[in-house]
């Protein structure tokens, strides 16, 4: 488990990385849902992998992150839903 627990949380902090770059380099919209959802897999991912190393302040960020993420993700769904049915 620890090495699989150590290949995901590098693998997700590339890929939030990888969106925060995108971001910021104006390649990515920062409200719209691809960079919402790799947030919201990075946190989760992060977060089982600080919890299987008993990271714990760092295990609960990811928490926080990811209901933040949620959040973002379920926002942007019902808006595009919204979006959907005005055309």
């Amino acid at each position: 488990m620890p090495l699989f627990a150590d290949l995901l949380g590098w693998i997700s902090a590339a890929v939030m990385l990888y969106g925060y770059a995108m971001v910021s380099s104006s390649r990515m919209a920062g409200d719209g849902l691809p960079y919402q959802v790799i947030n919201l897999a990075g946190s989760v991912a992060l977060m089982v992998s600080a919890a299987s190393h008993s990271a714990w302040p760092s295990a609960i960020l990811n928490v926080a992150w990811a209901m933040i993420g949620l959040a973002a993700v379920i926002r942007n769904a019902r808006s595009d839903r919204r979006t959907v049915g005005l055309r």
